[in-house]
């Protein structure tokens, strides 16, 4: 929040049209377009090459953008450079004077959903539609598709659920030794997926994961709601909170809140339900669904009775189950 506070002072000064300082947008954004350790050269946007009055290597007139991951189909890589071209077209032609969004803790819990990332490149879209650049949704489909796969659906006649990858950040650890020194891994020991319901109609049903209540929120359409659920999938020599398990497999029951009864469920693992280990990469997309799959089953939900137990939404991740967080 407060490099972004610096970043709106610094936008405020930024000059417009033909300067005779043109090394100007260095010394303001220098400084402020950096990663979390101060460098530079890894911020998402960097800035080293474009006009720094420090060396000629450094006035080459370039702006690298170091946000992007490497598509695996050339379409796909020509998709993402149209929609860079457009985008920076349309700033040229019309700059974007809105004032930056504090999105505050909704950055690592709504905005980690593929639901809220598909609406929000929607309307980025919209507004290039706006602007001259007719851009189609369905374009982009396949990033959706690779970036945040299904990983299954059950359909019942009450309501459907769908589970589908979402983006979890890991946090840095410590440094710790090793045989050739000093080394900071990643805590990658956990994971986070979305859950889409269609089909919700008032209060009788309710979505839990492990029998803990999944926190669903309506997207604006009739019927459909949305979470994510954090769980703890791996469990490494390090990492933080050591003493919290796996919690795969994850089980997810439609509660019938009148009866007091799990109506149907599914099952969600981690790996292979049998433990099975594969030994090679699959051969194509296909097989990679096959296995994505074969982790997914539309049995297994709870059965007897089901009391229900609301919990109080999370006040920095109200979108979010954190299963590693206790309710008591």
């Amino acid at each position: 929040m407060k490099r972004l506070y610096e970043l709106e002072i610094a936008l405020q000064q930024m000059p417009e049209g033909e300067v005779v300082q043109p090394w100007l947008v260095d010394r303001l954004l220098r400084h402020l377009l950096t990663d979390l350790t101060g460098n530079t050269h890894r911020a998402e946007f960097c800035i080293d090459k474009l006009y720094s009055p420090d060396s000629d290597s450094g006035r080459l007139g370039l702006l690298e953008l170091r946000g992007f991951e490497m598509p695996p189909h050339a379409r796909m890589g020509l998709m993402q450079m149209l929609l860079i071209r457009a985008l920076v077209a349309r700033c040229w032609k019309t700059p974007y004077r809105a004032k930056p969004v504090r999105w505050g803790s909704a950055l690592q819990d709504r905005w980690m959903l593929p639901h809220y990332l598909w609406e929000d490149l929607s309307d980025v879209l919209s507004d290039l539609r706006h602007h001259g650049f007719d851009f189609e949704l369905a374009w982009f489909a396949p990033f959706l598709e690779f970036r945040f796969p299904v990983h299954g659906r059950l359909h019942t006649p009450m309501l459907s659920i769908e589970l589908r990858q979402a983006i979890e950040p890991w946090h840095v650890v410590g440094e710790e030794a090793t045989a050739g020194g000093t080394a900071r891994y990643v805590d990658s020991s956990v994971e986070r997926l979305e859950v889409k319901v269609n089909g919700m109609s008032g209060d009788r049903y309710e979505v839990t994961c492990n029998g803990r209540q999944v926190p669903l929120a309506p997207t604006g359409r009739n019927g459909e709601a949305v979470a994510g659920v954090r769980y703890r999938a791996w469990q490494p020599p390090s990492a933080l909170h050591p003493q919290i398990p796996i919690h795969a497999p994850l089980v997810f029951d439609i509660i019938d809140t009148w009866n007091q009864r799990a109506v149907a469920g599914c099952t969600y693992h981690v790996v292979h339900p049998t433990g099975r280990s594969f030994e090679t990469f699959p051969v194509n997309a296909f097989e990679a669904e096959a296995r994505r799959l074969g982790r997914f089953s539309d049995s297994g939900h709870s059965h007897g009775y089901q009391s229900s137990t609301p919990e109080m939404p999370s006040q920095e991740l109200p979108c979010t189950l954190d299963l590693r967080w206790s309710p008591r």
